[in-house]
């Protein structure tokens, strides 16, 4: 009788165990996401995740909509907090069915950083992504370019 609920035990232990690998193995969707990184924290009392929030801007002067994400790889995590404040493109894997938020408060596991070159105001008028002041006696760039 005792061996049959150790049994049953560590069947359902492996079971689960099983679960969790194949929905953090498995993909249900992914893509990327290009804005500005505007939060980003580790977070948790046991399981430590990175979490963030980006900031999607589809047209000057519009509302900003959010896009929440987590990381769970502390290279990717210190890629990020380098390119703050620099528009990013984000590459991430959406995980459905995790039970708990352990693994992450959000389904969107971003896997890889980029950062972004121009930034499209308008069909055909970009803005120069690394807008800087121009060094002294240098000549300075026009910021917006027409075809």
């Amino acid at each position: 009788m005792v061996f049959r609920l150790v049994a049953v035990l560590v069947l359902a232990v492996a079971l689960f165990v099983g679960y969790i690998f194949a929905a953090l193995s498995w993909s249900y969707s992914e893509g990327e996401r290009a804005g500005w990184v505007q939060k980003f924290s580790r977070k948790g009392w046991l399981c430590k995740t990175w979490e963030g929030e980006l900031a999607l801007v589809s047209l000057p002067g519009s509302t900003v909509e959010k896009f929440p994400f987590t990381v769970r790889d502390d290279t990717v995590a210190a890629e990020i907090m380098k390119v703050m404040g620099k528009r990013v493109n984000l590459h991430y894997e959406e995980k459905v069915g995790l039970p708990t938020t352990c693994f992450g408060e959000t389904r969107h596991f971003v896997t890889r950083v980029t950062v972004s070159g121009d930034i499209p105001l308008a069909p055909g008028i970009t803005l120069q992504g690394d807008v800087a002041a121009p060094a002294p006696g240098a000549p300075s760039a026009p910021a917006a370019s027409q075809p």
